[in-house]
């Protein structure tokens, strides 16, 4: 049975240039799943112009009403909806932000199929598309920019002004970095790894935690931690990983360690509600919290990085934050911790960001509509259902549809 797919316009704003299917994927698809039909809803935001995705063979539409599957990166707007459709983007919903509250009860009122990509997981939970990666990758670089413009050490150009990744990467070669300079990576997953990918790309040499901790070393090193270095028993016993992950309560922060000795701190991790802060505002006043640099990927705001106060953007990445006066200042006020806190880094690099997506999506999603869901990937990122109700999965929504105090 035929299956038709759109390619959605993003109509956010400010404008969002990356897609699901690059017109090469799109090609791969139907290639693949000769069932498959792609239509485009033209866009002129799109980093990949309507043209590209003519002279790949595929439709370009006002109106993409005719597809059954509509797949989008960004929230939809509430009155660009259309009824009993099934839907893929990033609804920003399921962890109950206030802001899109309007946006689910929409979706329910429209009887549509919600698929959020943050939902698309294995049966373990494990993510199994996204973003992850790139936002690292920007994240990284768009700090050594940070260090480079701050200390007037170098000038890097802003990632959004380069044509893709081997260009940001070709950047990167013409600076030089301080000698003395030592970076503390949180995080294992696909964020922490492409941070990591730059810090190897810079030749920065990776040192085990042991030795980071008690040496010293005349050229610029890197520690990558998990949440088992960085938070310990508050009793002292042994630290457990799937206990912590089960039960945050009970442990403490241990990241001051790292504090002392670090310059730089990239902020890769997942942050689980109720673990403790990395570190806190108290903490920043020590006069021994040595890191005067936060690149924050994961952006939690007035959370877990105290110096985040609050999400940067592409426009305007950089601020400083004052850890005496708990306020945010210049850049390169004295004292100041220098904070990147751009919450939606891949929009930098849209057409690498759009590429590895739709990679992903191609070789996790699409088999489900031709297979009959064998791997339940799509019943478990089911959020809402045709009849407009919310699926058992996401039943916790409810509270928070009807407008009722939320829980968290």
């Amino acid at each position: 049975m035929a299956i038709t797919f759109a390619i959605i316009k993003e109509r956010k704003n400010p404008p969002d240039r990356r897609v699901v299917f690059s017109p090469q994927k799109c090609q791969e698809l139907v290639q693949k799943f000769p069932d498959a039909k792609i239509i485009v809803e033209a866009s002129e935001v799109r980093i990949f112009p309507d043209d590209a995705y003519r002279k790949a063979g595929f439709e370009i539409k006002e109106d993409v009403s005719e597809a059954a599957i509509m797949l989008g990166v960004k929230e939809v707007p509430v009155s660009a909806l259309i009824p009993k459709k099934k839907y893929f983007f990033f609804s920003h919903t399921i962890k109950k932000q206030p802001y899109n509250r309007k946006l689910l009860k929409a979706v329910l009122d429209a009887k549509v199929e919600l698929y959020d990509h943050e939902t698309i997981v294995k049966k373990n939970g494990g993510r199994l598309i996204g973003f992850g990666r790139y936002a690292g990758l920007v994240g990284a670089y768009n700090g050594f920019r940070a260090m480079g413009m701050r200390d007037q050490l170098f000038d890097l150009p802003k990632v959004e002004t380069l044509a893709d990744l081997k260009a940001v990467k070709a950047e990167l070669n013409k600076i030089s970095l301080p000698k003395h300079l030592r970076i503390i990576l949180s995080g294992t997953g696909k964020v922490a790894k492409g941070a990591k990918e730059i810090l190897d790309h810079l030749k920065i040499a990776e040192v085990t935690d042991a030795d980071y901790l008690s040496k010293k070393f005349d050229f610029p090193v890197y520690c990558c931690i998990d949440v088992t270095e960085y938070n310990k028993r508050i009793d002292g016993k042994p630290m457990d990983k799937l206990a912590f992950y089960k039960d945050p309560t009970g442990y403490e922060s241990d990241f001051m360690k790292y504090a002392k000795v670090s310059d730089m701190f990239i902020a890769g991790h997942f942050y689980g509600n109720g673990a403790p802060f990395l570190f806190s505002r108290e903490d920043a006043k020590s006069p021994k919290f040595n890191i005067n640099l936060v690149a924050d990927i994961s952006c939690d705001i007035d959370g877990p990085v105290a110096s985040t106060l609050r999400a940067s953007t592409i426009a305007d990445p950089f601020y400083g934050y004052d850890p005496q006066n708990e306020t945010e200042v210049a850049i390169d006020a004295p004292g100041a911790i220098t904070v990147m806190a751009v919450d939606n880094l891949p929009c930098e690099l849209p057409k690498d960001a759009s590429e590895g997506f739709g990679t992903m999506f191609l070789e996790n999603v699409i088999p489900a509509f031709f297979n009959g869901d064998e791997r339940g990937v799509l019943e478990r990122a089911r959020i809402s259902t045709e009849e407009g109700s919310l699926t058992k999965r996401f039943s916790y929504l409810q509270d928070y549809v009807d407008n009722k105090p939320v829980n968290f």
